[in-house]
């Protein structure tokens, strides 16, 4: 998820709001960058550690089950994994999952999931 987040709290904030809006401390305003410049994702400072690594070794091993996504703190798909896993369709998805955490790089993992990376 790219944009701002709070350095008091860690919520993310719009890049146009000039308090965050769950503990109203103020929020430096984003400097724009150059004109086609790209602009760098930004990741919550305040998100967990995740191995990308771990990741994708959980999601080929175990993902039929959810325990990446466990493990990504996403329990919400987690369950839909533990429910669906006697059509075997989380295990497909899982193993190509696995296989996209272990050739992406971190910037991208982390941008992706929403976590910082070891």
């Amino acid at each position: 998820m790219a944009g701002n987040f709070c350095a008091h709290c860690g919520n993310a904030v719009s890049p146009m709001a000039a308090a965050c809006p769950q503990c109203g401390h103020p929020v430096a305003a984003q400097q724009a960058s150059a004109p086609g410049a790209s602009a760098q994702p930004q990741v919550n400072p305040y998100a967990k550690v995740k191995s990308r690594v771990t990741a994708g070794i959980l999601a080929i091993l175990l993902g039929g089950v959810g325990v990446h996504k466990f493990y990504l703190n996403k329990a919400g798909l987690g369950v839909v994994y533990i429910l669906l896993c006697w059509t075997y369709i989380p295990a497909i998805v899982s193993l190509v999952e696995g296989i996209i955490y272990l050739t992406q790089t971190d910037q991208d993992f982390a941008a992706k999931q929403g976590v910082r990376v070891s």
